[in-house]
């Protein structure tokens, strides 16, 4: 098991409270070869949902599909009773690819798509006609300033960026700190549980996680210990994250890498931090963290960088209701409009209208 108190979280807050909630979600993987293909009951359902997600695993979850690759396929009704209409296995009839999910898109029983990931499958189900939730990409960066607690900052950016070995794209993927207090916030950091890569290590690492379009798709979600062992570093124990201090143009920083790896960028100010954060926001919209005790510049980072998630003095999940306000998703609807989504967003609102008789006026 891991040492990341954020898988703790994880376990506490949101298994237990997406199992009472009034939707779920049934996630066929891609199971090994030897693995037989689940058999799934079919029960009557008002509307049907097929939720489309590039996936990636992480070890150490024990049913953690090799190939880096998952499609979900979810039931919506009206009673607290689900069930999915296929399963998608590598040894069953049906195996991932772009031609399958356009069939899968097109079937008459589906009604609505839920799409996460990159612009393409966004736009793909955007234009398919139907009901189309669609949750985009994110870049989320933490900024932290010379007010804040920075043992408090660091333990909670440590936490933030480690769950589930980063993989929700809710989570730090950058941190942008004011120079006066950089090596004070690294030196906390490590105390919690991060590693301090050296410029050598640093090189490595690029080389190994960065390839020319981004990160490279096999080590999504891999863990801090397995990444500085292939690069042959010596391993601490309880290592969550590995931290790097790097420029403001480093593909750390630029992409979502979506790996237990934090790029540090040095600024003079707070007011210099919250543009670069802007900046290497990407205008996702999606999330992002401040540390600070600054009232003002706490204000003024949420109006310029107006992302759906905004967390101050936090870890970033604390913004799905773990350990904050709300309540926990990981399908963070920007580009259509639904942001967080709950239960009422997979919902078809109706009316009943009758005039005439039963007025009693």
């Amino acid at each position: 098991a891991t040492t990341c108190g954020g898988n703790e979280l994880e376990n506490r807050y949101g298994r237990e409270r997406w199992r009472n909630s009034s939707i779920t979600s049934l996630r066929a993987v891609v199971n090994p070869p030897s693995a037989p293909p689940i058999a799934l009951p079919r029960v009557p359902v008002k509307m049907s949902i097929l939720s489309i997600t590039p996936f990636t695993s992480a070890e150490p979850r024990p049913v953690a599909p090799r190939k880096p690759v998952a499609w979900h396929s979810s039931m919506c009704t009206s009673a607290p009773y689900f069930a999915a209409s296929a399963v998608i296995s590598s040894s069953g009839a049906m195996k991932p690819s772009i031609e399958n999910t356009n069939a899968m898109m097109s079937h008459p029983d589906v009604r609505m798509l839920v799409a996460t990931g990159g612009p393409g499958i966004v736009k793909t189900v955007l234009s398919s006609g139907k009901k189309a939730i669609g949750a985009g990409a994110g870049n989320p960066p933490v900024v932290v300033d010379a007010t804040a607690d920075l043992d408090h900052a660091a333990k909670c950016i440590v936490d933030g960026a480690s769950f589930d070995n980063n993989l929700p794209c809710t989570a730090e993927k950058e941190c942008v700190a004011v120079d006066s207090i950089v090596d004070l916030l690294k030196f906390k950091m490590v105390q919690h549980g991060a590693y301090e890569a050296s410029a050598e290590e640093l090189a490595k690492l690029e080389q190994l996680i960065v390839g020319p379009k981004g990160a490279k798709t096999e080590w999504v979600g891999k863990p801090a210990s397995q990444l500085l062992k292939e690069i042959g570093s010596q391993v601490p124990v309880g290592v969550r994250l590995i931290i790097c201090e790097v420029s403001k143009d480093h593909p750390f920083v630029q992409h979502e890498l979506m790996m237990p790896v934090l790029g540090i960028v040095r600024v003079p100010d707070v007011d210099s931090a919250i543009d670069l954060a802007c900046e290497l926001e990407h205008g996702n919209r999606h999330t992002a963290i401040m540390h600070s005790k600054d009232v003002t510049k706490l204000t003024k980072m949420g109006k310029l960088i107006q992302t759906t998630i905004y967390v101050k003095n936090g870890p970033s999940f604390a913004g799905i209701g773990i350990g904050g306000e709300g309540y926990p998703t990981f399908t963070i609807a920007g580009p259509t409009g639904e942001g967080l989504t709950s239960p009422r967003s997979f919902c078809r609102r109706r009316r009943c209208a009758m005039v005439g008789e039963l007025n009693v006026r």
